[in-house]
């Protein structure tokens, strides 16, 4: 096929019919065309010639130029696309006949008073090619190519703000569990683990579901549907509820448990508004209506408060809570429960009680009245054995230590005077001889556990590591660390302990010095002390890691959640 011989305006009618079908751009088509036809012109004249074709967006023609470049003396790789100044002289000069010109910088040179300067390029039309049969089909396979590409760019760029929107489709196919959707300009994938329960689809089934990702892959954007998300759940509450629309009540958090339950926590900014009946509508209207959508997933709607106990409590609800207690990082909570309320509060399967904790992002321990006042006991009794045993008082006297409050040696050691004192029945003299006998068994035990972190063979530079207790150093020795080495290579959840996800389970990990109530950040601190020390990590980094936003936790380590 003769390019001079077809059609030329055929050529702008193709692009623009292919622009319409596939949404694009119509110049992108045409300089697709533009690129094939000069590919197929190389086959004729020679690949290594820089063959260019422009087409006429008006009408149609098509002008095949060779181009060669303006180079330094030495730098000539290529000579039938290269040449250098001396060289390009006998050519720099306006062209007579129109089928030559010279480009600097892009722009039609017209001032040919200098002398030719690298990077200018010189163009000078060649006669058109006939396509074969093989290089038309090159040509097609190019033209393709790129209107596919463009194709994907248009996609993705109209697809990339949707992620995290609801969007509306129709079932084209079913491959292997996962359910292709049309959305449109678009396909998208609704993966089997996204699904609700068991759910079913047939072509050309309507579909709702969550925009979870949108990715740029090399076979073309990746749009990820999801239906068991729980901001599908919040979005479709922002539909049905104007009030979440327009800002006067906020969905502070949601857990799901796809197809059975979910817990939804609401906040209102308008005191005249309830936030818990308005999603919930009249007569249920509005939350029926999420309801049917999630294949009858119930629905526990609660008020969000800023105080952790109260959010947690109405996060049990229907379950009824006697006492909430915070540890000192507040990370872990336990909630004392009536007797007959355990059930209730732990949910089927533990369903209840997972959700609340997912909504508080807390790890809840649940406990009856007699359990709790059972361990109180345990506690009670293991700390008074704890001051008779060290501190060889009498039960009567180890018993008022504990009620009025001390849990460790450490606390009678160093406390201040006055809050002996203020315990009835004890004189400075007796308070003093508390201190002294509790100061010196610290002292034998932290002489004790230096000898026998040395024994193990732990380090001077580990020993007098600021922040480490002789019993944390002989905890550490036990576990194989025993120099600063070895301690500035430790992970902060090795320290502290934390959580692992495994096989979809969280799976506790006891911290080397959890014992000695190291928390997450401690560790963090002391670990990067220790690589600060070892000249591992520049202060000054360290110090602008500071400023920025922490770093959200792995998938895998969530350490002290």
């Amino acid at each position: 096929m003769a390019i001079t011989s077809a059609n030329q305006l055929e050529l702008l009618q193709t692009a623009e019919a292919v622009a319409r079908e596939k949404m694009i751009d119509p110049d992108l088509v045409i300089e697709a065309m533009e690129d094939s036809l000069a590919r197929a012109a190389k086959s004729r004249y020679g690949s290594e010639m820089d063959i260019r074709v422009h087409i006429d967006r008006k009408t149609g023609n098509a002008t095949f130029t060779r181009a060669r470049t303006v180079v330094e003396d030495d730098a000539v790789e290529n000579y039938q696309a290269e040449f250098t100044a001396d060289q390009a002289r006998a050519y720099f000069e306006p062209s007579k006949d129109g089928r030559a010109h010279w480009l600097r910088d892009g722009q039609g040179l017209t001032d040919f008073s200098g002398k030719p300067q690298p990077g200018d390029v010189f163009q000078e039309q060649v006669p058109p090619v006939d396509l074969g049969r093989i290089a038309a089909q090159s040509a097609k396979q190019v033209i393709l190519q790129r209107v596919r590409e463009a194709e994907r760019d248009r996609q993705y760029e109209e697809f990339k703000d949707r992620a995290g929107t609801i969007i509306n489709g129709v079932v084209k196919r079913e491959e292997y569990g996962n359910i292709i959707v049309d959305v449109g300009r678009g396909e998208a994938i609704l993966r089997r683990n996204e699904k609700i329960g068991r759910e079913s689809y047939r072509p050309n089934d309507r579909i709702r579901a969550y925009v979870k990702d949108v990715r740029r892959e090399a076979r073309g954007p990746q749009i990820f549907l999801s239906r068991t998300d729980p901001q599908f759940m919040a979005e479709l509450f922002k539909m049905e509820v104007p009030e979440i629309y327009d800002g006067v009540i906020e969905i502070k958090a949601c857990a799901r448990d796809p197809g059975s339950r979910a817990k939804i926590a609401v906040i209102s900014y308008d005191n005249s508004i309830d936030p818990v009946g308005a999603c919930v509508g009249m007569r249920g209207s509005r939350v029926q209506a999420v309801v049917g959508e999630l294949q009858g997933e119930k629905i526990d709607i609660i008020p969000w408060s800023e105080d952790q106990a109260t959010f947690l409590v109405n996060a049990l609800q229907p379950a009824e809570v006697a006492k909430v207690v915070f540890d000192e990082d507040a990370t872990r909570i336990e909630v004392v429960v009536p007797d007959e309320q355990l059930s209730l509060a732990i949910g089927r399967r533990g369903q209840n009680v997972r959700l609340a904790s997912q909504l508080t992002g807390l790890d809840i321990d649940i406990l009856t009245e007699e359990e709790e006042s059972k361990r109180r006991q345990a506690e009670f009794n293991a700390r008074t054995k704890l001051f008779m045993d060290t501190l060889d008082l009498d039960e009567f006297f180890a018993q008022l230590l504990v009620a009025e409050g001390f849990t460790n040696l450490e606390e009678v050691a160093y406390v201040d005077v006055d809050e002996l004192l203020s315990i009835e029945g004890v004189d400075e003299g007796t308070a003093e001889e508390l201190q002294t006998r509790a100061r010196e068994h610290l002292e034998a035990a932290n002489k004790a556990a230096l000898e026998n972190a040395r024994a193990l063979g732990v380090e001077d530079s580990l020993i007098e590591f600021e922040g480490l207790t002789p019993q944390m150093v002989e905890a550490l020795a036990k576990d194989g660390v025993k120099t600063l080495e070895d301690f500035a290579t430790c992970a902060d959840w090795e320290l502290a302990g934390g959580w692992t996800t495994q096989n979809g389970q969280r799976v506790k990990d006891d911290g080397i010095l959890e014992p000695f109530d190291v928390s997450l950040e401690d560790a963090q601190n002391l670990v990067m002390t220790a690589r600060v020390m070892l000249g591992w990590v520049d202060p000054t980094e360290l110090e602008s890691a500071d400023e920025a936003e922490p770093a959200e936790p792995g998938d895998e380590q969530e350490a002290g959640v």
